[in-house]
Protein backbone atom coordinates (compact mmCIF):
# COMPACT_ATOMS: atom_id res chain seq x y z
CA UNK A 1 0.00 0.00 0.00
CA UNK A 2 1.28 3.30 -1.02
CA UNK A 3 0.87 6.59 0.52
CA UNK A 4 1.00 10.04 -0.97
CA UNK A 5 2.23 13.08 0.77
CA UNK A 6 -0.77 14.47 0.71
CA UNK A 7 -2.87 11.77 2.39
CA UNK A 8 -4.72 8.59 0.75
CA UNK A 9 -7.98 9.87 2.37
CA UNK A 10 -9.02 12.82 0.50
CA UNK A 11 -12.84 12.10 0.49
CA UNK A 12 -12.67 13.29 4.53
CA UNK A 13 -13.39 17.28 4.95
CA UNK A 14 -10.70 19.09 5.95
CA UNK A 15 -12.42 21.25 8.36
CA UNK A 16 -10.22 21.37 11.89
CA UNK A 17 -8.66 24.55 12.23
CA UNK A 18 -5.79 25.54 14.31
CA UNK A 19 -7.58 26.35 17.25
CA UNK A 20 -9.52 22.88 17.10
CA UNK A 21 -6.27 20.99 17.05
CA UNK A 22 -4.82 22.42 19.54
CA UNK A 23 -7.16 22.17 21.79
CA UNK A 24 -7.81 18.70 20.99
CA UNK A 25 -4.38 18.07 21.75
CA UNK A 26 -4.51 20.17 24.82
CA UNK A 27 -7.76 18.16 26.23
CA UNK A 28 -6.85 15.09 25.47
CA UNK A 29 -4.15 15.39 27.83
CA UNK A 30 -6.40 16.53 30.40
CA UNK A 31 -8.78 14.14 31.60
CA UNK A 32 -11.42 13.52 34.75
CA UNK A 33 -8.24 11.32 36.56
CA UNK A 34 -6.64 14.77 37.08
CA UNK A 35 -9.54 15.94 39.19
CA UNK A 36 -10.74 13.05 40.99
CA UNK A 37 -8.10 10.47 40.52
CA UNK A 38 -4.80 12.24 41.37
CA UNK A 39 -5.26 11.40 45.33
CA UNK A 40 -4.33 7.80 44.55
CA UNK A 41 -0.72 9.17 42.63
CA UNK A 42 -0.44 11.79 45.44
CA UNK A 43 -0.10 8.78 48.04
CA UNK A 44 1.87 6.50 46.06
CA UNK A 45 4.86 8.87 45.50
CA UNK A 46 4.36 11.66 47.85
CA UNK A 47 5.37 15.13 46.37
CA UNK A 48 8.10 13.52 44.36
CA UNK A 49 4.67 12.80 42.19
CA UNK A 50 5.90 16.24 40.38
CA UNK A 51 9.00 14.22 38.99
CA UNK A 52 6.68 11.28 37.60
CA UNK A 53 4.50 14.21 35.44
CA UNK A 54 7.88 16.03 34.67
CA UNK A 55 9.23 12.71 33.51
CA UNK A 56 5.43 11.59 31.62
CA UNK A 57 5.52 14.72 30.13
CA UNK A 58 8.55 14.19 28.57
CA UNK A 59 7.76 10.54 27.21
CA UNK A 60 4.49 11.53 25.89
CA UNK A 61 6.30 14.86 24.08
CA UNK A 62 8.94 12.38 22.56
CA UNK A 63 5.62 10.06 21.65
CA UNK A 64 3.80 13.23 20.21
CA UNK A 65 7.02 14.42 17.73
CA UNK A 66 7.46 10.99 16.76
CA UNK A 67 3.64 10.80 15.57
CA UNK A 68 3.45 13.82 14.36
CA UNK A 69 6.83 13.19 12.21
CA UNK A 70 4.76 10.65 10.11
CA UNK A 71 1.77 13.10 10.25
CA UNK A 72 3.04 15.66 9.16
CA UNK A 73 4.80 13.86 6.17
CA UNK A 74 1.61 11.96 5.58
CA UNK A 75 -1.49 13.59 6.85
CA UNK A 76 -3.87 10.42 6.20
CA UNK A 77 -7.42 10.08 8.66
CA UNK A 78 -6.47 6.52 9.89
CA UNK A 79 -2.67 7.89 11.31
CA UNK A 80 -0.74 4.97 13.26
CA UNK A 81 -3.05 2.24 12.35
CA UNK A 82 -2.29 3.00 8.45
CA UNK A 83 1.33 3.92 8.99
CA UNK A 84 1.72 0.14 10.65
CA UNK A 85 -0.07 -0.84 7.37
CA UNK A 86 2.33 1.02 5.78
CA UNK A 87 5.56 0.35 7.28
CA UNK A 88 5.26 -3.01 9.16
CA UNK A 89 3.04 -4.67 7.34
CA UNK A 90 -0.71 -5.46 7.04
CA UNK A 91 -1.21 -7.62 10.18
CA UNK A 92 0.14 -5.00 12.32
CA UNK A 93 -1.98 -2.36 10.81
CA UNK A 94 -4.80 -4.90 11.36
CA UNK A 95 -3.91 -5.42 15.06
CA UNK A 96 -3.32 -1.83 15.75
CA UNK A 97 -6.72 -0.51 14.02
CA UNK A 98 -8.86 -2.69 15.99
CA UNK A 99 -6.73 -2.45 19.08
CA UNK A 100 -6.96 1.18 18.95
CA UNK A 101 -10.60 0.94 18.20
CA UNK A 102 -11.40 -1.62 21.33
CA UNK A 103 -9.49 0.69 23.44
CA UNK A 104 -12.04 3.96 23.07
CA UNK A 105 -15.09 1.56 23.27
CA UNK A 106 -14.15 0.47 26.28
CA UNK A 107 -12.86 3.98 27.68
CA UNK A 108 -15.95 5.36 26.23
CA UNK A 109 -18.23 2.48 28.08
CA UNK A 110 -16.44 3.76 31.21
CA UNK A 111 -16.82 7.62 30.53
CA UNK A 112 -20.42 7.56 29.47
CA UNK A 113 -21.59 5.34 32.70
CA UNK A 114 -19.99 7.55 34.06
CA UNK A 115 -21.89 10.53 32.68
CA UNK A 116 -24.82 8.61 34.84
CA UNK A 117 -23.57 9.38 37.96
CA UNK A 118 -22.37 12.94 37.60
CA UNK A 119 -25.49 13.62 36.47
CA UNK A 120 -26.76 11.94 39.67
CA UNK A 121 -25.45 14.23 41.76
CA UNK A 122 -28.38 17.09 40.81
CA UNK A 123 -31.13 14.89 39.71
CA UNK A 124 -30.72 11.58 42.27
CA UNK A 125 -34.13 9.79 41.31
CA UNK A 126 -32.93 10.00 37.28
CA UNK A 127 -32.03 6.64 36.43
CA UNK A 128 -28.22 6.89 35.03
CA UNK A 129 -28.78 4.86 32.21
CA UNK A 130 -30.83 8.24 30.52
CA UNK A 131 -27.93 10.76 31.12
CA UNK A 132 -25.57 8.18 29.53
CA UNK A 133 -27.78 7.16 26.74
CA UNK A 134 -28.17 11.11 26.11
CA UNK A 135 -24.73 11.32 25.77
CA UNK A 136 -24.50 8.69 23.53
CA UNK A 137 -27.27 10.45 21.14
CA UNK A 138 -25.42 13.93 21.53
CA UNK A 139 -21.92 12.65 20.63
CA UNK A 140 -23.35 10.58 17.55
CA UNK A 141 -25.34 13.88 15.87
CA UNK A 142 -22.15 15.80 16.61
CA UNK A 143 -20.07 13.29 14.54
CA UNK A 144 -22.35 13.08 12.53
CA UNK A 145 -23.07 16.59 11.16
CA UNK A 146 -19.41 17.55 9.88
CA UNK A 147 -15.95 17.25 11.37
CA UNK A 148 -16.60 21.05 12.32
CA UNK A 149 -18.89 20.40 14.99
CA UNK A 150 -16.55 17.96 16.53
CA UNK A 151 -13.74 20.46 16.63
CA UNK A 152 -16.48 22.79 18.10
CA UNK A 153 -17.43 21.11 20.79
CA UNK A 154 -13.97 19.65 21.97
CA UNK A 155 -12.58 23.04 22.02
CA UNK A 156 -15.59 24.53 24.43
CA UNK A 157 -15.23 21.34 26.40
CA UNK A 158 -11.24 21.76 26.56
CA UNK A 159 -11.53 25.26 27.50
CA UNK A 160 -13.84 24.48 30.66
CA UNK A 161 -11.10 21.95 32.08
CA UNK A 162 -8.46 24.86 31.21
CA UNK A 163 -10.57 27.06 32.93
CA UNK A 164 -10.90 25.04 36.31
CA UNK A 165 -7.30 24.32 36.35
CA UNK A 166 -5.65 28.07 35.65
CA UNK A 167 -8.15 29.34 38.55
CA UNK A 168 -7.09 26.72 40.97
CA UNK A 169 -3.48 27.49 40.04
CA UNK A 170 -4.28 31.34 40.43
CA UNK A 171 -6.25 30.87 43.69
CA UNK A 172 -3.57 28.70 45.55
CA UNK A 173 -0.66 30.42 44.58
CA UNK A 174 -2.94 33.71 46.47
CA UNK A 175 -3.30 31.08 49.56
CA UNK A 176 0.40 30.27 49.55
CA UNK A 177 2.01 33.64 48.65
CA UNK A 178 -0.06 36.16 50.15
CA UNK A 179 -2.82 33.65 52.48
CA UNK A 180 -5.73 34.35 50.74
CA UNK A 181 -8.69 32.87 52.36
CA UNK A 182 -6.14 31.80 55.23
CA UNK A 183 -6.78 35.48 57.32
CA UNK A 184 -4.11 36.82 55.44
CA UNK A 185 -0.98 34.33 56.47
CA UNK A 186 0.63 32.83 53.73
CA UNK A 187 0.71 29.38 53.54
CA UNK A 188 4.33 28.61 52.03
CA UNK A 189 5.41 25.00 50.23
CA UNK A 190 6.90 23.37 53.00
CA UNK A 191 4.29 20.56 52.68
CA UNK A 192 6.50 19.65 49.59
CA UNK A 193 9.21 18.86 52.35
CA UNK A 194 8.02 18.14 56.50
CA UNK A 195 5.84 14.85 55.83
CA UNK A 196 8.54 12.61 55.15
CA UNK A 197 10.71 14.34 52.63
CA UNK A 198 10.12 15.22 48.91
CA UNK A 199 10.45 11.79 48.45
CA UNK A 200 8.81 9.59 51.32
CA UNK A 201 8.94 6.31 49.16
CA UNK A 202 12.08 6.73 47.53
CA UNK A 203 12.53 6.87 43.90
CA UNK A 204 10.38 3.49 43.78
CA UNK A 205 7.32 5.53 44.70
CA UNK A 206 8.04 8.11 41.72
CA UNK A 207 8.24 4.54 39.85
CA UNK A 208 4.98 2.94 41.19
CA UNK A 209 3.31 6.33 40.16
CA UNK A 210 4.77 6.65 36.76
CA UNK A 211 2.23 4.09 35.42
CA UNK A 212 -0.64 6.09 36.92
CA UNK A 213 1.09 9.19 35.39
CA UNK A 214 1.58 7.65 31.72
CA UNK A 215 -2.18 6.43 31.79
CA UNK A 216 -3.24 9.56 32.66
CA UNK A 217 -2.33 11.09 29.14
CA UNK A 218 -4.29 8.08 27.30
CA UNK A 219 -6.31 10.26 24.48
CA UNK A 220 -3.73 12.65 23.46
CA UNK A 221 -2.55 9.98 20.70
CA UNK A 222 -6.14 11.81 19.33
CA UNK A 223 -4.07 14.33 17.68
CA UNK A 224 -2.50 11.99 15.05
CA UNK A 225 -6.26 11.08 14.03
CA UNK A 226 -7.22 14.86 13.15
CA UNK A 227 -4.74 14.87 10.80
CA UNK A 228 -6.24 13.70 7.99
CA UNK A 229 -9.09 16.55 8.44
CA UNK A 230 -6.82 19.23 9.36
CA UNK A 231 -7.29 22.43 7.32
CA UNK A 232 -3.18 22.77 6.72
CA UNK A 233 -1.71 19.61 8.74
CA UNK A 234 1.51 20.98 8.21
CA UNK A 235 1.34 24.27 10.49
CA UNK A 236 -1.60 23.07 12.90
CA UNK A 237 -0.02 19.65 13.70
CA UNK A 238 3.95 20.84 14.67
CA UNK A 239 1.81 24.27 16.49
CA UNK A 240 -0.41 21.73 18.49
CA UNK A 241 2.58 19.31 19.67
CA UNK A 242 4.90 21.93 20.40
CA UNK A 243 2.54 23.61 22.94
CA UNK A 244 1.77 20.58 24.32
CA UNK A 245 4.75 19.66 26.73
CA UNK A 246 4.51 23.47 28.38
CA UNK A 247 1.11 22.92 28.78
CA UNK A 248 1.26 19.73 30.26
CA UNK A 249 3.95 21.28 32.82
CA UNK A 250 1.53 24.34 33.47
CA UNK A 251 -1.78 22.44 34.19
CA UNK A 252 -0.39 19.12 35.51
CA UNK A 253 2.56 20.19 37.38
CA UNK A 254 1.06 23.52 38.21
CA UNK A 255 -2.53 22.60 39.98
CA UNK A 256 -0.45 19.47 41.74
CA UNK A 257 2.13 21.98 42.85
CA UNK A 258 -0.11 24.05 44.34
CA UNK A 259 -2.49 21.45 46.06
CA UNK A 260 0.36 19.58 47.79
CA UNK A 261 2.03 23.05 49.06
CA UNK A 262 -1.50 23.87 50.80
CA UNK A 263 -2.48 20.39 52.21
CA UNK A 264 -0.15 17.47 53.95
CA UNK A 265 0.11 15.06 50.79
CA UNK A 266 -0.64 12.22 53.41
CA UNK A 267 -4.30 13.62 54.09
CA UNK A 268 -5.09 14.39 50.39
CA UNK A 269 -8.20 12.43 49.41
CA UNK A 270 -9.07 11.13 52.65
CA UNK A 271 -12.32 13.59 51.60
CA UNK A 272 -12.92 13.68 48.26
CA UNK A 273 -10.96 15.36 45.09
CA UNK A 274 -8.32 17.57 45.89
CA UNK A 275 -9.40 20.17 43.51
CA UNK A 276 -12.72 21.08 45.70
CA UNK A 277 -10.87 21.34 48.85
CA UNK A 278 -9.05 23.90 47.71
CA UNK A 279 -11.79 26.27 46.16
CA UNK A 280 -13.52 25.20 49.05
CA UNK A 281 -10.54 26.73 51.04
CA UNK A 282 -10.84 29.60 49.02
CA UNK A 283 -14.04 30.05 49.87
CA UNK A 284 -16.24 29.34 46.58
CA UNK A 285 -20.08 28.55 47.18
CA UNK A 286 -20.84 24.88 46.16
CA UNK A 287 -17.40 24.18 44.88
CA UNK A 288 -18.76 20.32 44.49
CA UNK A 289 -21.50 21.08 42.41
CA UNK A 290 -18.75 23.12 40.26
CA UNK A 291 -15.91 20.59 39.36
CA UNK A 292 -18.85 17.81 39.07
CA UNK A 293 -19.58 20.21 36.24
CA UNK A 294 -15.65 20.15 34.80
CA UNK A 295 -15.60 16.85 35.51
CA UNK A 296 -18.93 15.80 33.91
CA UNK A 297 -17.77 17.94 30.94
CA UNK A 298 -14.08 15.72 31.11
CA UNK A 299 -16.63 12.49 30.38
CA UNK A 300 -18.27 13.84 27.71
CA UNK A 301 -15.16 15.42 26.22
CA UNK A 302 -13.94 11.45 26.46
CA UNK A 303 -17.02 10.44 24.65
CA UNK A 304 -16.89 12.89 21.77
CA UNK A 305 -13.37 11.99 21.41
CA UNK A 306 -14.23 8.25 20.85
CA UNK A 307 -16.93 8.24 18.56
CA UNK A 308 -14.47 10.77 15.85
CA UNK A 309 -11.57 8.13 16.65
CA UNK A 310 -13.62 4.93 16.34
CA UNK A 311 -15.65 6.11 13.55
CA UNK A 312 -12.46 7.02 11.43
CA UNK A 313 -10.56 4.21 12.51
CA UNK A 314 -13.55 1.79 10.86
CA UNK A 315 -13.61 4.17 7.99
CA UNK A 316 -9.36 3.57 7.42
CA UNK A 317 -9.59 -0.20 8.39
CA UNK A 318 -12.59 -0.62 5.75
CA UNK A 319 -10.37 1.81 2.98
CA UNK A 320 -7.10 -1.38 3.72
CA UNK A 321 -9.97 -4.13 3.60
CA UNK A 322 -9.41 -5.09 6.95
CA UNK A 323 -13.30 -4.71 7.75
CA UNK A 324 -16.52 -4.58 6.26
CA UNK A 325 -16.36 -2.15 3.29
CA UNK A 326 -19.81 -0.65 4.10
CA UNK A 327 -17.98 1.13 7.40
CA UNK A 328 -15.65 3.34 4.41
CA UNK A 329 -19.70 4.90 3.30
CA UNK A 330 -19.60 8.89 3.94
CA UNK A 331 -22.19 11.23 4.23
CA UNK A 332 -22.88 14.19 2.21
CA UNK A 333 -20.93 16.00 4.93
CA UNK A 334 -17.91 13.95 4.44
CA UNK A 335 -18.58 11.99 7.63
CA UNK A 336 -17.78 8.33 8.07
CA UNK A 337 -21.39 7.45 9.06
CA UNK A 338 -21.51 3.96 9.41
CA UNK A 339 -18.15 4.22 11.31
CA UNK A 340 -19.64 6.77 13.43
CA UNK A 341 -22.74 4.31 13.72
CA UNK A 342 -21.66 1.11 14.44
CA UNK A 343 -19.17 2.38 16.90
CA UNK A 344 -22.14 4.23 19.11
CA UNK A 345 -23.64 0.81 19.09
CA UNK A 346 -21.31 -0.39 20.03
CA UNK A 347 -20.66 2.37 22.93
CA UNK A 348 -24.31 1.90 23.87
CA UNK A 349 -24.43 -2.16 23.75
CA UNK A 350 -21.35 -1.50 26.56
CA UNK A 351 -23.24 0.45 28.74
CA UNK A 352 -26.22 -1.53 29.20
CA UNK A 353 -23.87 -4.90 29.55
CA UNK A 354 -22.22 -2.74 31.89
CA UNK A 355 -25.06 -3.07 33.77
CA UNK A 356 -25.96 -7.04 33.50
CA UNK A 357 -22.62 -8.86 32.92
CA UNK A 358 -20.60 -9.87 36.17
CA UNK A 359 -18.25 -7.15 37.57
CA UNK A 360 -15.42 -9.60 37.11
CA UNK A 361 -16.05 -9.94 32.96
CA UNK A 362 -16.55 -6.25 32.70
CA UNK A 363 -12.38 -6.09 34.59
CA UNK A 364 -10.80 -8.42 32.31
CA UNK A 365 -12.84 -5.96 28.92
CA UNK A 366 -11.52 -3.14 30.51
CA UNK A 367 -7.78 -4.77 31.38
CA UNK A 368 -7.67 -4.90 27.65
CA UNK A 369 -8.28 -1.14 27.15
CA UNK A 370 -5.09 -0.78 29.48
CA UNK A 371 -2.94 -3.15 27.60
CA UNK A 372 -4.54 -1.44 24.08
CA UNK A 373 -2.44 2.19 25.49
CA UNK A 374 1.07 0.53 25.47
CA UNK A 375 0.13 -1.26 22.49
CA UNK A 376 -0.52 2.09 20.21
CA UNK A 377 1.98 3.93 21.45
CA UNK A 378 4.25 1.21 21.25
CA UNK A 379 3.77 1.04 17.63
CA UNK A 380 3.92 5.06 17.08
CA UNK A 381 7.72 5.34 18.05
CA UNK A 382 8.41 1.81 16.26
CA UNK A 383 6.33 2.67 13.40
CA UNK A 384 8.53 6.35 13.65
CA UNK A 385 11.68 4.36 13.71
CA UNK A 386 10.86 2.30 10.87
CA UNK A 387 9.73 5.18 8.71
CA UNK A 388 13.04 7.12 8.89
CA UNK A 389 15.53 4.21 8.43
CA UNK A 390 13.48 3.81 5.33
CA UNK A 391 14.41 7.16 4.18
CA UNK A 392 18.01 8.26 2.33
CA UNK A 393 19.85 10.83 4.32
CA UNK A 394 18.83 13.55 1.89
CA UNK A 395 15.40 13.05 2.69
CA UNK A 396 15.66 12.46 6.41
CA UNK A 397 17.77 15.89 6.22
CA UNK A 398 14.70 17.47 4.85
CA UNK A 399 11.98 15.90 7.09
CA UNK A 400 9.64 19.25 7.87
CA UNK A 401 8.80 18.05 11.21
CA UNK A 402 11.57 15.77 12.28
CA UNK A 403 11.73 13.72 16.12
CA UNK A 404 14.14 15.92 18.12
CA UNK A 405 17.23 13.42 19.56
CA UNK A 406 16.08 10.22 17.01
CA UNK A 407 16.87 7.68 17.91
CA UNK A 408 17.60 8.44 21.55
CA UNK A 409 14.23 9.71 21.84
CA UNK A 410 12.44 7.12 20.62
CA UNK A 411 14.88 4.20 22.94
CA UNK A 412 13.71 6.28 25.89
CA UNK A 413 10.28 6.26 24.96
CA UNK A 414 10.13 2.29 24.26
CA UNK A 415 11.96 1.68 28.04
CA UNK A 416 9.81 3.77 29.72
CA UNK A 417 6.53 2.33 28.41
CA UNK A 418 8.64 -1.46 29.13
CA UNK A 419 9.20 -0.12 32.48
CA UNK A 420 4.99 0.92 33.30
CA UNK A 421 4.56 -2.61 32.01
CA UNK A 422 7.23 -3.88 34.96
CA UNK A 423 5.00 -1.79 36.82
CA UNK A 424 2.04 -3.33 36.02
CA UNK A 425 3.23 -6.81 36.86
CA UNK A 426 3.66 -6.06 40.55
CA UNK A 427 0.11 -5.64 41.01
CA UNK A 428 -2.79 -7.76 40.23
CA UNK A 429 -5.17 -5.81 39.19
CA UNK A 430 -2.80 -4.21 36.53
CA UNK A 431 -1.26 -7.75 35.73
CA UNK A 432 -4.51 -8.82 34.76
CA UNK A 433 -3.95 -6.79 31.21
CA UNK A 434 -0.61 -8.30 30.87
CA UNK A 435 -2.52 -11.44 30.77
CA UNK A 436 -5.47 -10.66 28.70
CA UNK A 437 -3.44 -7.77 26.42
CA UNK A 438 -1.61 -10.98 24.42
CA UNK A 439 -4.97 -12.93 24.33
CA UNK A 440 -6.74 -10.69 22.56
CA UNK A 441 -3.85 -10.04 20.28
CA UNK A 442 -3.45 -13.40 19.53
CA UNK A 443 -7.59 -13.98 18.64
CA UNK A 444 -7.08 -10.18 16.79
CA UNK A 445 -3.96 -12.28 14.53
CA UNK A 446 -6.71 -15.91 14.28
CA UNK A 447 -9.34 -13.20 12.88
CA UNK A 448 -7.01 -11.44 10.30
CA UNK A 449 -6.41 -14.83 8.82
CA UNK A 450 -9.57 -15.93 9.04
CA UNK A 451 -10.65 -12.42 7.15
CA UNK A 452 -7.86 -12.80 4.51
CA UNK A 453 -9.55 -16.23 3.28
CA UNK A 454 -12.87 -14.79 2.76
Amino acid sequence: MELSKTGNRQELKRGLKERHIQLIALGGSIGVGLFLGSSSAIQAAGPALLLAYLIGGIVVFCLLRALGEVAVAYPVAGSFSTYAHTFLGPLPGFLTGWTYWFMWVVTGMAEITAVGVYVNYWFPELPQWIPALAAVAIMTCVNLVEVEAYGEFEFWFALIKIIAIVLLILGGLGMIIFGVGNNGVPLGIAHLWQHGGFFPHGISGVVMALAMVLFSYVGIEVIGITAGEAKDPGKTLPAAIDKVFWRIILFYIGSLYVIMSIYPWTEIGSVGSPFVSVFEKLGVDNAAGIMNFVVLSAALSSCNSGVFSTGRMLYTLAAQGEAPAFLRKLNDSQVPVNGVLVSAACLTAGVALNYFIPAKVFTYVTSIGTFSCLWVWATIVIVQTKFRRSLPPAEAAKLAYPMPWYPVSGIFCLMMLGLVAVVMSQDPDTLLALIIGPLWLLGLTLSYFFWRRL
